[in-house]
């Protein structure tokens, strides 16, 4: 059996990666804040359900004592919460307006990890897969044939880059376990108004890709659907 726990799962990419990944077999567990929404995803799914709210310490603490006392072990850890927060041009974005959403995208990331490595390290294939976006990639928001050079953010792809370059860290310093950024491309999510064109399989594709590899699999990579995204 392949344990899994998917933060901010109730909905959009998160919620389509656990059907996916249930469909291959995984326990998943969703993540949520909201304890009603997180249940009826799960009960939805035939997952399980924990309540994780990623910008709360004790929230995080008490969920990774939950798989602790009923699991033991943790497989694949999939960091998928986020939120893009308010569209504000750079030039009037507060010093407030970007700690809003690192707390959530770059902080919680980090609260998760540390407080269920000790489970992953349980595992004998421990798997960690790091959700980021092309807009954090210098490469592509630098290139004027992608669509991501047309968007201006100093909150949303300033924390996608800190999540990729975490993911590099993370995978430096912890060989053991297979660390992954992943890039699922503009899909049609609430996190963007449902104006991407993809749809929330397509923009699972690589996520999936990357949580069910093995211990002879990559590490310390971005990929997306296509393969190696520039940095």
């Amino acid at each position: 059996m392949t344990l899994t726990l998917i933060t901010g799962a109730n909905k959009g990419l998160g919620f389509e990666t656990a059907r996916r990944l249930i469909g291959l077999g995984h326990t998943v567990y969703i993540g949520a804040r909201d304890a009603a929404k997180g249940q009826e995803a799960a009960d939805s799914l035939g997952a399980r359900f924990v309540q994780l709210d990623v910008t709360d310490q004790q929230s995080v603490d008490a969920a990774a004592r939950h798989l602790r006392e009923n699991e033991g072990s943790l497989d694949v850890l999939i960091n998928n919460a986020g939120i893009a927060g308010d569209h504000i041009a750079p030039p009037d974005a507060t010093a407030d307006d970007v700690r809003h959403v690192f707390d959530t995208n770059v902080f919680g990331l980090v609260r998760v990890t540390h407080s269920f490595l000790p489970l992953l390290q349980e595992s004998d294939t421990p798997v960690i897969v790091n959700v980021t976006s092309g807009m954090g990639s210098f490469a592509v928001t630098m290139d004027p044939a992608r669509f991501e050079s047309t968007l201006q953010s100093v909150a949303y792809s300033p924390s996608k880059t800190a999540v990729t370059m975490m993911t590099t860290q993370y995978a430096k310093s912890l060989p053991g376990i297979r660390i992954n950024a992943v890039d699922p491309g503009y899909t049609g999510t609430d996190l963007n108004s449902f104006r991407g064109t993809q749809t929330v399989e397509q923009g699972t594709d690589a996520i999936v890709r990357l949580a069910t590899i093995g211990q002879d699999g990559p590490t310390g990579t971005f990929q997306d659907a296509a393969g190696t995204v520039p940095w």
